[in-house]
Parts: structure tokens; C-alpha cells; sequence
């Protein structure tokens, strides 16, 4: 290593540490605006235009820094996102720490180390001479981990004007990036029914459970193993006394589709659900459905991978593409037909759970690989 890369290692890790002891969750505002103000610093001093915004209903911090575009178009947008899913206080019980070449603590994955790639790109392209000519858009939004539902309208208007976009969720162990990811959503399915005594009265109820249960094989089917959907039903609630026929149950279903034809059939399937009728005086409403598309590629997104593995191979490091069954903010991109490759972050595993960790032998390679890519489609 260098002497300039390990002083990109060394800052890189400092930096990492005063992000994943900062208690971010979706849901504590104030964690995620101090993420977004530390990465406002870092992004201003690079010569960066910073904007911090409160998006949607619940007003989540979201940033945007550019650098000038070009008519009003950009070369690349940088998606990441600021939130974890550890609630506060779980950076006090495992703060940031180091094991084994291994950055460990909560969102040091997923993706804190990502934000800090995307960051530092920046910084690279700028020490090179080169972020002059290539128009670039960072996007950080605050609750990626609950959906987007606040920041999904804020991060389509920016990439829009974009031509392609890295998203910096954690790079699979051994370089693997992910260029499709399964499109997703909750599906509620609620029966209702007439309720009476179980036992005096049978005969004057009618059996929401029954009626909801009967639908569970034919969505069960969904999952027939020739294709990328899942229907898995999860959560099921129903009455609250054993002596009384409960008049209401409710069924979710997770589901996951990986095109958006697979996507067209789980929507007619869940449509055409309560023309089925099996208990008399009973009947279904469904509410909600596949609302994140799944992230398919294109040949233009393959050869975009290409020149990012080639880069890779340039510095000894070999690169694979891989597809992953959940979702991120690259889901909203590609659905619009943007070339979008995710898994750009540092290499790591083990999101969402107490053992999460980032590879630091990865830091230097993913920040040189995507500044050298961004330089060799831009500038030849």
C-alpha cells in the first residue's frame, strides 16, 4: 500500500468510526440529520453544492450534493442511504470496533461504509484532476430500511436528469456486485364474516378464519419454483375469544417478484382472489401489492459492469455479478430504465444483524475501481 492509500485506509476509518457511533435509525430524525451534516462537511469541502432536505410526511433528512451539470444532466448518480435498522442506543452497547482486518458495529455494512465509499470517490476524482469534467450526483436518503415510502418520489426527480447510477449498498464477499434484485412488497388480506356464539349459535355465524385460511394453498402455488415469485404468508390474525366465530381475520403475505411480467401476474393473481368464495356470508378485500419494481439489467448495464471489472482486474482484483431477492433504492432506478449497478459499496456481510461487517483490505480497491470507472466512460 502507497503511502496516499493508506491515508485514504487511515482517514477512511476514522471517518467510519465517528458514522457508525452516530444512532441512526429510521425512525431517530436526529441520528440521521447528524449523519447527513457530518457528510455535508466532508462533501461542501470537495467543492460539492449541498443540499439538506426534509422529505414527506415525516420530514426525513435527505442530501443532495452535486457537482455542475451538464444541461441539466448528470454523468452518474451516487444512491446511498443514511439510516440503519439498530435502534438507538445500540451504538452505546457495541460501539465501532476493529477484529481481524474486519470494521465491526451497527450500519458499519449496510451502509455506512457505502456512504464513505461514494464520499470518497469524489475525493479521489478531485485529487486526479478529473471531477472537473464529469458531472456527478450524490443522493443520501434517511429511510431506505423502512421502505423509502418519505424519499422514493425525491430520488426518481434526481434520476431522472441521470445517465446511470451506482448504489453504494455493501459489496458481496469477494467482489461480487449486484446488478438484479427481486421487486417486492406486503400483501393484506382481509376476511370478513358474521360473528356468534361457537357453540349456542353456529348455525348465525359465518367464519372469516375459515374463509382466509381456504385462500392460503392457491397463494401458497405462487411459490411453484419455476419462476422468481415467492408469495410466503407470514402474519395472521383472527378473533380474540375461543367461544365466539370470529367476523374478521387478516393475512399478510410478503411477495417477491424478479421481472416486471412476474410482477403483472402476482397482480392479476391478488385481483382475481376475491371472486373465490368458500364460506357463505363471507367475503376478501385485498390491500397493497408488489410497490417496489424489480431491478432488472440491460445489455448497456452489462458493458457498464465490464468496464468496472476491467478496472478491477487492472489492480489484480476480479469481480462477479450477482441477482439478490431483497430490494433497495437501485429498484426505483432501473425500473425507469436507468443502467444501475448496486453492491458498490465496501466489501461486506451480515446486514441487519449484530455480526455485520465491512472487509477493510476492501476500502481502497472499491474507492479506486469506481473512481477509475466513472474517469474511463466519461473521459475515454
Amino acid at each position: 500500500m502507497t503511502e496516499q492509500q493508506r491515508n485514504i485506509h487511515d482517514q477512511f476509518v476514522n471517518d467510519l468510526e465517528t458514522l457508525v457511533n452516530i444512532d441512526s435509525a429510521s425512525e431517530n430524525l436526529e441520528g440521521v440529520a447528524a449523519v447527513a451534516e457530518f457528510l455535508k462537511k466532508e462533501l461542501t469541502d470537495i467543492g460539492l453544492e449541498v443540499e439538506i432536505s426534509r422529505e414527506g410526511e415525516m420530514g426525513v433528512p435527505c442530501l443532495k450534493a452535486c457537482t455542475p451539470s451538464k444541461n441539466g444532466r448528470y454523468d452518474f448518480t451516487f444512491i446511498g442511504h443514511m439510516d440503519t435498522v439498530f435502534p438507538t442506543g445500540e451504538a452505546a452497547k457495541r460501539p465501532f470496533s476493529i477484529e481481524n482486518n474486519r470494521a465491526m458495529g451497527p450500519g458499519t455494512c449496510d451502509m455506512k461504509g457505502g456512504l464513505l465509499v461514494a464520499v470518497n470517490v469524489l475525493k479521489m476524482l478531485k485529487s486526479q484532476g478529473n471531477l472537473d469534467q464529469i458531472a456527478i450526483c450524490a443522493t443520501f436518503n434517511g429511510d431506505e430500511e423502512t421502505g423509502s415510502e418519505n424519499s422514493k418520489e425525491w430520488i426518481e426527480k434526481t434520476a431522472e436528469s441521470c445517465d446511470r447510477v451506482f448504489v453504494f449498498e455493501p459489496c458481496r464477499p469477494g467482489y461480487r456486485q449486484v446488478l438484479h434484485r427481486k421487486g417486492g412488497g406486503r400483501v393484506k388480506i382481509i376476511a370478513h364474516g358474521v360473528s356468534s356464539h361457537a357453540g349456542a349459535d353456529p348455525e348465525k355465524g359465518a367464519n372469516a378464519l375459515v374463509e382466509l385460511a381456504s385462500h392460503i394453498p392457491a397463494i401458497h402455488k405462487l411459490n411453484d419454483g419455476e419462476s422468481g415469485i415467492t408469495a410466503q404468508c407470514t402474519v395472521i390474525r383472527s378473533g380474540d375469544k375461543t367461544n365466539i366465530i370470529p367476523d374478521q381475520a387478516e393475512l399478510d403475505v410478503d411477495v417477491r417478484v424478479a421481472t416486471m411480467d412476474e410482477m403483472k401476474i402476482v397482480e392479476e393473481f391478488f385481483k382475481n382472489l376475491p371472486k373465490n368464495n368458500y364460506v357463505k356470508g363471507t367475503s376478501i378485500t385485498i390491500t397493497g401489492g408488489v410497490d417496489r419494481p424489480p431491478m432488472e439489467y440491460t445489455d448497456v448495464t452489462v458493458d457498464l459492469w465490464n468496464t468496472f471489472a476491467a478496472e478491477g482486474k487492472k489492480i489484480g482484483i476480479e469481480s462477479a455479478y450477482i441477482s439478490t431477492g431483497g430490494c433497495s433504492d437501485g429498484n426505483w432506478t432501473a425500473a425507469k430504465g436507468i443502467p444501475t449497478i448496486d453492491g458498490m459499496g465496501t466489501v461486506g456481510a451480515n446486514s441487519h444483524r449484530q455480526d455485520e461487517y465491512i472487509e477493510l483490505d476492501s476500502i481502497v480497491p472499491m474507492i479506486t475501481m469506481i473512481a477509475n470507472t466513472c474517469s474511463k466512460v466519461v473521459l475515454g
